[in-house]
């Protein structure tokens, strides 16, 4: 009877490789504050120091050409400014736009001026071939009547290019030439003045 060995094998390992361990322990990684660490970027505060806006004593103020600042309105808006602290060049920028509006106003009077001066011209009563003659009549009773501060005042608006007012210089130029043919005492002792006759009120 033959006697059989067991024969038990041992497990061999790569030559200069050592076991490995699946489950290697992982390096343990520090957890970082976020309270006490620095952040990457710091936000700075600065203090900013605001500046005191340099109002002038005086402002000067530049006009475009037409356009003309009175002194009192000049008074007035440098009171403004200052109070609301305007340097000069935010003072210029806002008396800019009260120019603009300004002219756009001025702008649109002299259209209506001139509109009026067309309607009277073309007036089938008054304009036409007889505009020339009929002006003279009116502008004879303004000299009559007008007082220096009426004309003044009638050439700084326009309107005595007004059709209405010319029409009504017109009449009493008219009453005034008509006058001129009448002899003898007023029937029923009415007033041959031509003023009182127009304006009856006056004294």
């Amino acid at each position: 009877m033959t006697d059989t060995t067991a024969v038990t094998s041992t497990p061999s390992t790569d030559a200069g490789n050592a076991p490995t361990d699946s489950a290697t322990e992982a390096t343990p990684t520090t957890a970082v504050d976020s309270a006490t660490a620095p952040a990457t970027e710091t936000a700075q505060t600065t203090e900013t120091k605001v500046e005191e806006p340099q109002v002038p004593e005086s402002y000067e103020f530049q006009m475009p050409e037409g356009v003309t600042l009175d002194k009192a309105a000049a008074d007035e808006f440098t009171a403004i400014a200052k109070d609301l602290k305007l340097n000069q060049e935010q003072a210029q920028k806002v008396a800019d736009i009260g120019a603009k509006m300004a002219q756009r106003q001025a702008e649109a009077h002299a259209r209506t001026v001139e509109g009026w001066i067309g309607e009277i011209k073309a007036d089938k009563d008054f304009g036409g071939d007889k505009f020339d003659a009929n002006m003279a009549v009116s502008r004879k009773a303004l000299e009559t009547f007008g007082s220096p501060e009426l004309k003044d005042m009638l050439n700084a608006t326009g309107l005595g290019n007004h059709p209405a007012l010319i029409k009504a210089f017109f009449k009493a130029g008219q009453a005034i030439s008509e006058d001129r043919f009448v002899t003898g005492a007023a029937p029923n002792g009415s007033q041959s003045d031509p003023a009182k006759r127009f304006f009856p009120n006056m004294n």
